[in-house]
């Protein structure tokens, strides 16, 4: 706590213009960092019968294991700044990080989750709009009705 504290004050101490180059590069960062991976996930990402990726290292314990945890703590992270952007007066693609984060975690409920997220048409949109700027596929999604597992 005592570090965040640390932080907050130089980060006060700055001068008007270094804190506004400060916001504006973190804002540049984390959208270009959402962006790419809205362009490289798959178009069939969120469908529920999407069939599981295969990989050699899937196969070894010690690797898939580190990796699923890795996965999730990125996941949180996304999701937290996501959370963070969704703020009112906070930059960012709020919504998006939101959806990113959650697309990485592994828990029950998952996909009602990502389901609820891009019946937002503002979402949707958004994630389809970028990724035909970059020449990629929309995002297929399930059917309104259709129920995929978890």
């Amino acid at each position: 706590m005592d570090f965040l504290r640390s932080v907050a004050q130089a980060y006060g101490d700055l001068g008007l213009a270094l804190q506004a180059a400060i916001v504006a590069g973190i804002t540049l960062i984390t959208t270009a960092i959402g962006i790419a991976m809205v362009v490289w996930i798959p178009p069939d990402h969120f469908k529920a019968d999407r069939p599981q990726p295969t990989s050699w290292w899937r196969s070894q314990p010690v690797l898939y294991g580190s990796g699923l945890v890795l996965k999730n703590v990125a996941g949180l992270v996304f999701f937290a700044l996501g959370a963070v952007m969704a703020l009112p007066l906070v930059p960012g693609p709020g919504l998006v990080f939101m959806l990113l984060g959650l697309s990485l975690l592994d828990f029950p409920g998952k996909r009602n989750l990502e389901r609820r997220l891009l019946a937002i048409p503002a979402v949707i949109g958004f994630l389809n709009g970028v990724r035909g700027r970059f020449g990629r596929s929309p995002l297929v999604l399930d059917a309104p009705g259709q129920r995929g597992s978890s």
